[in-house]
């Protein structure tokens, strides 16, 4: 493993990986963690926040285009997790705000975010040509 590759990516690349890489953790602990606890509460806005961030980032990580290629030629299809991921942490914050009967549902979304976002996405970083595959196993 070597990180040489990630450290001399830009910016955003990085925002990106170590914001995934802090939610991982994260998401497990409150799998596993008693649920409702002020703790639970305090993470999940951590890890909502950091997957927030994930999802923003990834909209600035783009394939270099020809000029009059459109705009969609910049992004591939693991772009489709952003959202994905908007739309779990959305739909997660609106069970939230509502409470009452409704509030166990944000569970769901939030699994969604932390398969697809996470575990799929993240997986897919780890394809041969892509920064996350060199930092694991070389170039």
């Amino acid at each position: 493993m070597n990180l040489d590759p990630l450290l001399e990516a830009p910016l955003v690349i990085q925002i990106h990986a170590f914001a995934a890489m802090a939610a991982i953790p994260l998401a497990i602990i409150q799998f596993i963690a008693p649920k409702g606890t002020l703790p639970h509460r305090t993470l999940g806005f951590v890890w909502m926040a950091l997957m927030a961030v994930v999802a923003t980032s990834s909209v600035f990580i783009t394939h270099p285009t020809a000029p009059g290629d459109p705009i969609w030629a910049r992004y591939s299809p693991i772009h489709l997790f952003t959202l994905l991921t908007y739309f779990g942490l959305v739909s997660a914050t609106a069970f939230l705000v509502r409470g009452g009967p409704k509030l166990k549902r944000h569970a769901a979304p939030l699994t969604g975010v932390f398969i697809g976002g996470l575990i799929i996405a993240g997986g897919l970083a780890f394809l041969p040509g892509r920064i996350m595959h060199q930092v694991a196993f070389g170039s």
